[in-house]
């Protein structure tokens, strides 16, 4: 089948219409455990080491499986992509460019959807079949991310896992589904966790390989994984073109704001853990949290995949005692 290569969340009921597999290539980067070799060779043939790991990590994951078709976000979401789409282009590769309308205007990104079913040859009502298929696996991982918060019943990295999938189903909905409710089966068995400490996470996904495993180590759990669970659209729509204006990821920080306000008192959490990633422009973005959030937050870099370092481990641990005091 057509193999459909993904910079990050597209709307992926077009690609799914016409027959074809979306792959996240984030998704398939990270899990890859050669990721530290994709992103050296990346470098080996000249990309910058000051260049973000996720850009040389989807570099690698195309040459090595041999991607020759991607859809890749020219707003909304890395500027480094623009230089990539030329370097994948210059190399053989079909990219075909989508772009998230900066003011949310749901005409200009109507038109951008609009390109995109012609570019794949479906139609509207082809389109919207797909969604509802795709909305009923989306609902059961929303069901794991209930079990996180509401029942302690999911850690903090198994309802990122479940969530952070949905932006390409695993290539496979229906193995995605099956997955998914026999994994809500489990847990319901489940005794619920007990841990002192509920975290929010915020940013984009993190690049560490043991983030949750050491905060639940610590005493802690993450109950809210911000752009994860964005990409599962967690909305209530029939309307395709408005479920993509209500995902947050690609607009304007402040209305990403509005989500992470809600969620914060909604699962009643006590600290907030936002990750940047090195050389990111959303690092930036740390000021306005700060400044609009009245609740303690450590800000963690990522660089390069792979466990926390010895220096991050100590300042969570340092952030989650704190936040015992203050309880």
């Amino acid at each position: 089948m057509r193999e459909i290569g993904l910079t990050t969340t597209v709307p992926i009921e077009i690609i799914y219409a016409a027959g074809c597999v979306p792959l996240d290539l984030n998704n398939l980067f990270i899990t890859s455990p050669d990721a530290e070799k994709l992103i050296l060779e990346a470098e080996r043939v000249g990309f910058p080491r000051s260049t973000c790991s996720w850009i040389k990590g989807i570099w690698g994951v195309v040459k090595k499986k041999g991607i020759n078709e991607v859809v890749a976000v020219t707003q909304g979401d890395c500027s480094n992509t623009h230089a990539l789409i030329e370097i994948l282009q210059f190399q053989g590769v079909k990219v075909f460019p989508f772009a998230y309308p900066f003011d949310r205007s749901r005409d200009l990104l109507y038109a951008q959807m609009e390109r995109m079913r012609l570019y794949f040859k479906v139609s509207w009502e082809d389109i919207k079949r797909k969604k509802k298929e795709l909305d009923e696996i989306r609902a059961l991982a929303h069901e794991i991310d209930r079990l996180c918060y509401e029942e302690g019943l999911v850690s903090g990295y198994e309802d990122h896992l479940y969530l952070v999938s949905t932006s390409d189903m695993k290539g496979d909905p229906q193995g995605f589904k099956r997955e998914l409710e026999e994994f809500i089966e489990k847990a319901k068995t489940r005794k619920p966790f007990r841990e002192e400490l509920r975290l929010g996470y915020v940013g984009v996904p993190p690049i560490f390989s043991d983030l949750y495993q050491k905060i639940e180590s610590m005493g802690g759990r993450v109950v809210y994984n911000e752009i994860q669970r964005q990409f599962s659209m967690p909305f209530d729509t029939d309307d395709i073109v408005e479920q993509y204006l209500l995902y947050t990821y690609p607009y304007s920080f402040f209305y990403r704001l509005e989500d992470i306000k809600r969620e914060i008192k909604k699962r009643e959490i006590h600290g907030l853990i936002h990750y940047v990633q090195s050389f990111c422009f959303r690092q930036m973005q740390d000021i306005i949290l700060r400044k609009e959030l009245k609740i303690p937050i450590l800000t963690l870099e990522g660089d390069r995949p792979g466990p926390l370092d010895v220096r991050t481990e100590l300042r969570l641990e340092a952030f989650l005692e704190s936040l015992r005091v203050r309880r």
